[in-house]
């Protein structure tokens, strides 16, 4: 059960490996964003030369453009003046930019009947472990923005489950984040299903409500090969950096059948869309690999890949894409996933590892964003030397 991703005029001046990449069913997402990449144009260049129909942010990706240059110095100075703290500072300028980015995407939104032309903006990772104010700070962030294609980011912790199944339930668009493991990308999926059958009791138009569900690849790998390479035997060694890509495969074979059962096609039938699995964390972490190789190994219809510039350009310059790589792959995934096992090493134990890695890294994040903006804040404080 596949949708398009885009139209051929989001694309016509893209190099042929984007262009084979659109024909396959997968939507280019770009994981940046700053106010200079919306002001500069570079952002609209990217929608007509890199095929790019979404956008996805984090705290890493406002604190590096909070960083960078003096973009938001007039508004900083603004916030300062009406004596504005930290937070309130943190939440209107992320979601000023990310309105923004809505409306830069709004033609690509129109264009693609609402499924892509989408952009994200997370819930502060510090509250990963406290549903009610998960829902609470989703519900200010959806009506703050006030944009038809905003997505709304919720980590796949425990305690985000509930929160997704209360958010989409209120007719709120969701990003599901940080999911790792299979087990928790089927909670994920019947989170989201909850969470539609709640709005439908509810009267509200499924039609309107979308998700999409951001499975993690590369972060698998370097944990794993790490694991791999203490282990220093052949076998381990044959094992080496095919662990991501099988993972993300199998979750792709999941999201098959979970639309094939009749829960699914009930909801389908009242027009809900499907929940469409994303590949995160696809830049390359090691140099051995193909820069490449989470784009070109995971192409399968009605996916998205949310893509570092640096990867996006990689693939416009050389991507190999030979049409489907996932669905024909479903045995030789298994097969890498049971070899891990008999080599001594448990991917749920590291799945659940990264799940806590992940939050931590948000959290340190957005703290980084939270100090250059008091910093900011003070440096333009009235009566400040500046």
């Amino acid at each position: 059960m596949t949708q398009s991703t885009s139209t051929s005029t989001h694309d016509r001046g893209a190099p042929e490996p984007i262009r084979r990449l659109r024909d396959a069913g997968v939507a280019i997402w770009l994981d940046d964003l700053s106010r200079e990449l919306i002001g500069s144009g570079e952002l609209a260049r990217l929608v007509t030369e890199r095929g790019v129909v979404g956008v996805t942010t984090n705290p890493t990706i406002f604190a590096s453009a909070l960083s960078a240059g003096d973009a938001y110095e007039q508004q900083l100075g603004e916030l300062a003046a009406a004596g504005a703290d930290v937070d309130q500072a943190v939440f209107s300028i992320t979601t000023d930019d990310v309105r923004a980015a809505c409306d830069a995407l709004a033609d690509v939104h129109a264009a693609t009947g609402g499924l892509d032309g989408r952009v994200s903006i997370e819930v502060d990772p510090g509250l990963a472990r406290d549903t009610e104010a998960t829902i609470a700070t989703a519900r200010r962030l959806w009506s703050t923005v006030d944009r038809p294609n905003l997505y709304i980011k919720i980590p796949a912790t425990i305690e985000g489950l509930p929160a997704i199944t209360a958010v989409v339930g209120a007719g709120i668009s969701v990003n599901v984040t940080l999911i790792f493991s299979l087990d928790r990308y089927r909670d994920v999926l019947d989170a989201y299903q909850a969470g539609l059958e709640q709005a439908r009791t509810a009267g509200l138009d499924l039609s309107s409500i979308a998700s999409v569900a951001s499975f993690f690849v590369s972060r698998v790998d370097a944990a794993v090969d790490a694991a791999l390479d203490e282990i220093d035997s052949p076998a381990a060694a044959r094992l080496r950096g095919r662990t991501a890509i099988a993972n993300a495969r199998l979750a792709y074979r999941l999201y098959e059948q979970t639309v094939a059962t009749e829960r699914w096609q009930s909801l389908a039938r009242d027009g809900a869309a499907v929940q469409r699995p994303l590949w995160a964390s696809t830049g390359v972490k090691d140099p051995a690999y193909a820069d490449t190789r989470y784009v070109d190994e995971l192409v399968a219809p009605g996916v998205v890949n949310t893509m570092p510039g640096k990867t996006l350009e990689a693939v416009a310059d050389h991507g190999d894409i030979t049409g489907d790589t996932v669905t024909t792959a479903y045995d030789d995934a298994q097969d890498v996933v049971e070899q891990l096992s008999t080599v001594g090493i448990s991917l749920d134990e590291v799945t659940d590892l990264l799940e806590r890695e992940g939050v931590s890294k948000f959290e340190a994040s957005w703290q980084e964003l939270l100090d250059t903006v008091t910093a900011g804040l003070e440096r333009n404080a009235p009566g400040s030397a500046g």
